[in-house]
Protein backbone atom coordinates (compact mmCIF):
# COMPACT_ATOMS: atom_id res chain seq x y z
CA UNK A 1 0.00 0.00 0.00
CA UNK A 2 1.57 3.24 -0.99
CA UNK A 3 2.70 5.56 1.81
CA UNK A 4 -0.73 8.86 2.58
CA UNK A 5 -0.02 11.75 2.51
CA UNK A 6 -0.14 14.15 5.37
CA UNK A 7 -3.23 15.44 4.30
CA UNK A 8 -5.39 12.24 4.10
CA UNK A 9 -4.21 11.34 7.60
CA UNK A 10 -5.36 14.27 8.87
CA UNK A 11 -9.12 13.65 7.03
CA UNK A 12 -8.53 10.61 9.42
CA UNK A 13 -9.39 12.69 12.40
CA UNK A 14 -13.16 12.93 13.53
CA UNK A 15 -14.29 16.82 13.21
CA UNK A 16 -15.30 17.77 16.98
CA UNK A 17 -17.28 20.94 15.53
CA UNK A 18 -20.70 21.04 14.87
CA UNK A 19 -22.29 21.29 11.48
CA UNK A 20 -22.91 25.31 11.15
CA UNK A 21 -19.46 25.86 12.49
CA UNK A 22 -17.43 24.00 9.90
CA UNK A 23 -16.68 27.07 7.64
CA UNK A 24 -13.45 25.95 7.02
CA UNK A 25 -12.53 21.66 6.82
CA UNK A 26 -10.74 20.22 9.57
CA UNK A 27 -7.53 18.71 7.58
CA UNK A 28 -7.18 22.34 5.77
CA UNK A 29 -6.79 23.92 9.19
CA UNK A 30 -4.68 21.26 10.63
CA UNK A 31 -2.59 20.82 7.63
CA UNK A 32 -2.64 24.85 7.64
CA UNK A 33 -0.78 24.25 11.24
CA UNK A 34 1.78 21.93 9.98
CA UNK A 35 2.88 23.56 7.14
CA UNK A 36 3.47 26.83 9.37
CA UNK A 37 4.92 25.04 12.28
CA UNK A 38 7.41 23.56 9.92
CA UNK A 39 8.37 26.63 8.33
CA UNK A 40 9.35 28.15 12.02
CA UNK A 41 5.94 29.60 13.18
CA UNK A 42 4.93 28.90 16.16
CA UNK A 43 2.30 31.12 18.03
CA UNK A 44 -1.25 31.06 17.07
CA UNK A 45 -0.79 34.95 15.56
CA UNK A 46 2.65 33.43 13.74
CA UNK A 47 0.47 30.84 11.86
CA UNK A 48 -2.43 33.43 11.49
CA UNK A 49 0.21 35.88 9.82
CA UNK A 50 1.63 32.69 7.82
CA UNK A 51 -1.75 32.23 6.13
CA UNK A 52 -2.44 35.30 4.99
CA UNK A 53 1.26 36.56 3.75
CA UNK A 54 0.99 33.67 0.99
CA UNK A 55 -2.60 34.21 0.32
CA UNK A 56 -5.21 32.43 -2.02
CA UNK A 57 -2.61 29.86 -3.60
CA UNK A 58 -1.73 28.59 -0.36
CA UNK A 59 -5.24 28.62 0.43
CA UNK A 60 -6.79 26.77 -2.35
CA UNK A 61 -3.43 24.58 -2.47
CA UNK A 62 -4.32 23.47 1.30
CA UNK A 63 -8.12 22.64 0.71
CA UNK A 64 -9.95 25.46 1.58
CA UNK A 65 -13.24 26.16 0.39
CA UNK A 66 -12.27 30.05 0.02
CA UNK A 67 -9.12 32.16 -0.83
CA UNK A 68 -9.20 32.96 3.15
CA UNK A 69 -7.56 31.47 6.15
CA UNK A 70 -9.23 31.44 9.25
CA UNK A 71 -7.90 33.99 11.70
CA UNK A 72 -5.53 33.15 15.13
CA UNK A 73 -9.01 32.95 16.94
CA UNK A 74 -10.65 30.35 15.20
CA UNK A 75 -7.79 28.57 14.89
CA UNK A 76 -7.58 28.32 18.12
CA UNK A 77 -11.55 27.10 19.37
CA UNK A 78 -10.45 24.46 16.67
CA UNK A 79 -7.48 23.18 18.34
CA UNK A 80 -8.28 23.24 21.90
CA UNK A 81 -10.80 20.52 21.02
CA UNK A 82 -9.35 18.16 18.65
CA UNK A 83 -8.06 14.89 20.89
CA UNK A 84 -4.28 14.99 20.55
CA UNK A 85 -3.83 11.21 20.93
CA UNK A 86 -5.87 10.85 17.31
CA UNK A 87 -3.49 13.87 16.16
CA UNK A 88 -0.44 12.23 17.30
CA UNK A 89 -1.77 8.96 15.96
CA UNK A 90 -2.18 10.60 12.06
CA UNK A 91 0.56 12.01 12.47
CA UNK A 92 2.83 8.96 13.82
CA UNK A 93 1.30 7.15 10.67
CA UNK A 94 2.61 9.76 8.12
CA UNK A 95 5.87 9.58 9.41
CA UNK A 96 5.83 5.93 9.13
CA UNK A 97 4.56 5.12 6.12
CA UNK A 98 7.40 5.52 4.06
CA UNK A 99 9.55 3.54 6.05
CA UNK A 100 10.34 0.19 5.01
CA UNK A 101 8.26 -2.28 7.38
CA UNK A 102 10.35 -5.27 6.92
CA UNK A 103 13.38 -3.19 7.78
CA UNK A 104 14.80 -3.04 11.18
CA UNK A 105 14.20 -0.15 12.76
CA UNK A 106 15.85 1.72 15.57
CA UNK A 107 13.92 3.58 18.08
CA UNK A 108 15.53 5.88 21.26
CA UNK A 109 12.53 6.61 23.46
CA UNK A 110 13.60 9.55 25.62
CA UNK A 111 11.61 12.02 28.51
CA UNK A 112 12.13 15.92 28.23
CA UNK A 113 10.75 18.85 29.30
CA UNK A 114 8.99 21.05 26.41
CA UNK A 115 11.81 24.29 26.03
CA UNK A 116 9.81 27.77 27.22
CA UNK A 117 6.83 25.69 28.26
CA UNK A 118 7.39 26.71 32.28
CA UNK A 119 5.15 29.34 33.77
CA UNK A 120 6.68 30.89 37.19
CA UNK A 121 5.09 28.39 39.46
CA UNK A 122 3.35 26.12 37.28
CA UNK A 123 5.76 23.28 35.83
CA UNK A 124 6.83 22.86 32.17
CA UNK A 125 4.94 20.23 29.70
CA UNK A 126 6.94 17.18 30.31
CA UNK A 127 6.87 14.54 27.40
CA UNK A 128 8.09 11.16 26.56
CA UNK A 129 9.31 10.86 23.19
CA UNK A 130 9.88 8.06 20.59
CA UNK A 131 12.56 9.46 18.01
CA UNK A 132 13.42 7.69 15.00
CA UNK A 133 16.97 8.15 13.81
CA UNK A 134 17.09 6.36 10.60
CA UNK A 135 13.68 8.51 9.73
CA UNK A 136 15.30 11.83 11.88
CA UNK A 137 11.55 12.00 13.01
CA UNK A 138 9.44 11.47 16.15
CA UNK A 139 7.05 8.67 15.83
CA UNK A 140 4.54 9.26 19.14
CA UNK A 141 4.92 11.25 22.17
CA UNK A 142 3.07 10.64 25.29
CA UNK A 143 2.56 13.67 28.05
CA UNK A 144 3.54 13.09 31.69
CA UNK A 145 1.06 14.78 33.64
CA UNK A 146 1.08 15.11 37.82
CA UNK A 147 -0.50 12.05 38.48
CA UNK A 148 2.36 9.95 36.33
CA UNK A 149 5.75 9.56 35.92
CA UNK A 150 8.27 8.63 32.66
CA UNK A 151 7.92 4.86 33.63
CA UNK A 152 3.87 4.90 32.84
CA UNK A 153 4.41 6.99 30.24
CA UNK A 154 6.98 4.81 28.49
CA UNK A 155 4.39 2.06 28.74
CA UNK A 156 1.50 4.13 27.19
CA UNK A 157 4.00 4.90 24.43
CA UNK A 158 4.65 1.60 22.97
CA UNK A 159 1.14 1.33 22.78
CA UNK A 160 1.33 4.29 20.60
CA UNK A 161 4.80 3.70 18.20
CA UNK A 162 5.20 0.10 16.13
CA UNK A 163 6.73 -2.12 18.04
CA UNK A 164 7.65 -5.29 16.07
CA UNK A 165 10.56 -5.52 14.45
CA UNK A 166 12.03 -2.33 16.31
CA UNK A 167 15.25 -2.30 18.05
CA UNK A 168 14.26 0.18 21.55
CA UNK A 169 17.53 1.70 23.20
CA UNK A 170 16.80 3.93 26.38
CA UNK A 171 18.08 4.66 29.62
CA UNK A 172 16.78 4.34 32.65
CA UNK A 173 13.47 4.96 32.02
CA UNK A 174 13.43 1.66 30.23
CA UNK A 175 14.89 -0.30 32.86
CA UNK A 176 11.78 -1.57 35.14
CA UNK A 177 10.62 -5.07 33.51
CA UNK A 178 7.18 -4.53 32.78
CA UNK A 179 8.63 -2.07 30.21
CA UNK A 180 10.93 -4.70 28.84
CA UNK A 181 8.18 -7.22 28.74
CA UNK A 182 6.00 -4.96 26.66
CA UNK A 183 8.71 -4.55 23.76
CA UNK A 184 9.25 -8.57 23.99
CA UNK A 185 5.40 -8.99 23.71
CA UNK A 186 5.03 -6.96 20.87
CA UNK A 187 7.68 -8.80 19.05
CA UNK A 188 10.42 -6.07 19.55
CA UNK A 189 13.95 -6.20 21.25
CA UNK A 190 15.32 -3.92 23.54
CA UNK A 191 19.17 -2.69 24.21
CA UNK A 192 18.93 -1.80 28.28
CA UNK A 193 21.99 1.10 29.41
CA UNK A 194 22.82 -0.12 33.30
CA UNK A 195 24.32 2.47 34.92
CA UNK A 196 25.71 3.10 38.77
CA UNK A 197 22.15 4.03 40.35
CA UNK A 198 21.16 0.21 39.59
CA UNK A 199 24.45 -1.66 41.49
CA UNK A 200 22.44 -4.80 41.34
CA UNK A 201 22.10 -5.12 38.25
CA UNK A 202 25.43 -3.96 37.28
CA UNK A 203 26.81 -6.80 39.09
CA UNK A 204 25.04 -9.04 37.82
CA UNK A 205 26.06 -8.06 34.56
CA UNK A 206 29.78 -8.02 35.46
CA UNK A 207 29.26 -11.35 36.90
CA UNK A 208 27.27 -12.89 34.36
CA UNK A 209 30.28 -11.76 31.90
CA UNK A 210 32.86 -12.87 34.27
CA UNK A 211 31.23 -16.07 34.08
CA UNK A 212 31.36 -16.39 30.48
CA UNK A 213 34.94 -15.07 30.08
CA UNK A 214 35.85 -18.05 32.67
CA UNK A 215 34.05 -20.81 30.71
CA UNK A 216 35.40 -20.04 27.06
CA UNK A 217 38.99 -20.37 29.00
CA UNK A 218 38.96 -23.43 30.42
CA UNK A 219 36.89 -24.33 27.22
CA UNK A 220 40.25 -23.24 25.59
CA UNK A 221 42.73 -24.74 27.46
CA UNK A 222 41.03 -28.38 27.63
CA UNK A 223 40.27 -28.17 23.83
CA UNK A 224 41.10 -31.60 22.12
Amino acid sequence: MPARSLYEELSTIPDPRGLQGRIHPLPAVLGLVAVAVLMGRTGLQGIARFGRQYGTPLAHARGFRSGQTPSASTRSRTLRRIDPQQLEAALGRWITGPLDPAGPAHVVPDGQCRPGSRDGDVPGQHRVAAYAPHAAAVLGQVRVDAKTNEHTAALALLGVVPVGGAVFAGDAMFGPRDVAAAVVDGRGHYVRVAKDNQPGLVADIEAGLGFEDTARGLAAATSP
